[in-house]
Parts: C-alpha cells; structure tokens; sequence
C-alpha cells in the first residue's frame, strides 16, 4: 500500500510516500523559518502564499524521490485539522484536486494524529494501546491511544501550550525565532537550579496542564531586572525553564499513567525535539519500569510522513471523504 501525506497546517509544506504504513519511501519539506524569522514568529498570510507557490514543487519531488507516479498510489491523505486556517486550505484543496484527479481516496488526517503516529516510523514495534503525550508549540494533550484511529484526551493544557512557552520567554531573552532550539542549546551550559520557577496549578482534571503562568513569571523576571539594570544569565534561566516544563510535562504524564494503569508510554510533537524533555520522559519511565517511545529527531517536527503513515491506518479503517471535506482551524481529538 502506497500513501502520499500532505502537510500544510503551519509554515512547512511537506509532502511523503509511507509505503506499508510504516516504511519511508520519500519525504520532502519547504520550510518558511527564514522568512518568518524576522517577524519573530509565523505570519499566516504569508505562510499561505508560499504553500500555494510551493505545494505542487513538493509533492512531485516526493513522488520522483518514491520513484512512483501518482497511477500507482493507493490514497492520498492530508491535514485537514487543526491550524493555520488559510494554510490547511492550500494542503486540503489541493490534495482534493488530486484525488478528482487521479480517482483514489482522499483521507483526511488529524493532524496531532499524525504526531503520535511519528512513533510508528519510529518504531515497528509499537502498537496500541498506550499512553501519549503530544507537546507541540500549539498543543499539550495526555491522549489514550485506544487504537490506530481510536483516541480519548485525558489531559489538555488550559492556555498556553508548552512550545509557545519555550518560544515566548525564548523571545523575551532575546533568542531569534523559533526559540525553542536556543533555549535547548543554552541549556546546555546552564545550571537548571539556579532559578526557582513556578509550576502553575490546575484546578479541576488532576491531568490538566498550565503554562501561561510560567510564562509570565520568566518574562516578569526578565523586565524586572531590564529595569533596575541588572542582568540575568540566559544560560542559567534556559536550564531552569526547561527543566520546569520537563518536570511538568512528565509529572503529569506519569500521574495519568499510574492513574489509568498504563505501562507503555509515547512522546511526539515539536518538543518531543528537546533534549530536557526527552531525557525527563525516558528518565521517568525507566524508574516506574514502563516501556517508552518517542520519535528520531528527524520526525518532531511537522513533516508529510506522519500524515502519510496515519493515513494509511484511516483509509485500513475506512475513514475517506468526498469534494466536501473542509479545512478547520481549530478540532479536538474527541471530536474526529
């Protein structure tokens, strides 16, 4: 079975060939980090007009590189949910034009479905059911993974997700766009106790995530000491945020765990990129003596293959749709 994914949901145009559900035969991404860098952060009308100038480009490179031609696919499947609304509208026109096309079926992907399905390239091994967290610069989800197409959200965060957090205070040190990375590579050479920084409280689900509060105490910090003109070490304040949100996301993580009687747990999403938190996530597993996975680098980030690969298990499942399918900015996985 062949699949073509493609990703359109943010500033990446992305496109992949999964052959089998879970083999790689090609994978091609334009980013737009350049350009959006010197706004300080995604410009959705900008990001738009490159996927419409880069879409087709991408897609036929990854079809060449697969060494197949679009007669020869089984189904295309394509972000429809959640993002940049003018941006998912390029990925999923276009990918419907090519099912009218070609005749095969268009296969719409969630697209933090196709986060978690990152493991499954990863990983031939993994199966549901399990345990994953998906933290990315727009979501922070606990999510049962009751089967390829199955998924239940345990815990959520209230405000912000843990990727924008990186990036806010990551700006507020002066780190160029996307922030995150920087804050990883400074934390480096940091001590992660030098600053003690809070862990925002949730009231309500006991799995629930907050961030919001985090950010406002490192940026507070940050002006508090512009002012009196004092400076503060950004190696130090990057180990000390980044060990938080680790200690965070995985307390929570682990508390769900116990709770629902999970002993196989997964990571993906942009942050599963970051050095703290994947050290905390395997850290913390090893201890309890549960199983874990988490995606090669190479796959954090948004990428055409995890569309492609979570495609594949909805078109085994039945899940297709017709000329109608819609672009949506903003769908929580209980509603798919």
């Amino acid at each position: 079975m062949l699949i073509l994914g493609i990703e359109s949901s943010c500033d990446e145009t992305a496109a992949s060939v999964i052959e089998d559900c879970r083999t790689i035969r090609s994978s091609v991404i334009s980013t737009q980090i350049e350009e959006h860098r010197k706004y300080g952060g995604v410009v959705p009308e900008i990001a738009s007009r490159r996927h419409c100038e880069n879409i087709l480009g991408v897609t036929r490179k990854a079809l060449a590189d697969a060494d197949i031609e679009l007669a020869d696919l089984d189904g295309i499947a394509v972000t429809y949910a959640p993002g940049l609304i003018g941006a998912l509208l390029v990925g999923v026109n276009f990918a419907k034009g090519l099912a009218l096309a070609s005749g095969k079926p268009l296969i719409p992907v969630h697209h933090i479905a196709g986060h978690i399905a990152t493991n499954y390239l990863s990983h031939p091994d993994l199966e549901p059911p399990y345990l994953c967290l998906v933290a990315s610069g727009g979501h922070s989800h606990i999510i049962e993974v009751l089967s390829y197409t199955k998924f239940r959200v345990v815990g959520r965060t209230r405000d912000d997700a843990a990727g924008e957090c990186f990036d806010k205070c990551a700006r507020a040190m002066g780190f160029p766009y996307p922030g995150g990375v920087h804050v990883d590579k400074a934390a480096q050479s940091g001590d992660a106790k030098a600053f003690k920084l809070p862990h925002p409280a949730v009231a309500g689900n006991e799995f629930d995530l907050s961030f919001s509060g985090l950010k406002t105490a490192v940026i507070n910090m940050l002006h508090h000491a512009e002012q009196k003109g004092e400076d503060i070490d950004r190696n130090d304040l990057s180990a000390s945020l980044q060990a938080t949100i680790a200690e965070i996301l995985t307390g929570k993580t682990m508390l769900a765990a116990e709770a629902l009687g999970y002993k196989k747990i997964a990571l993906a999403g942009g942050v599963s990129a970051n050095s703290g938190v994947r050290a905390a996530m395997s850290e913390a597993c090893a201890k309890r003596g549960y199983s874990f996975y988490m995606p090669e680098k190479s796959l954090c980030g948004d990428n055409g293959a995890m569309i492609g690969c979570q495609g594949s298990y909805n078109l085994m499942a039945g899940i297709t749709a017709d000329e109608s399918l819609n672009a949506i900015a903003t769908l929580s996985m209980d509603e798919i």
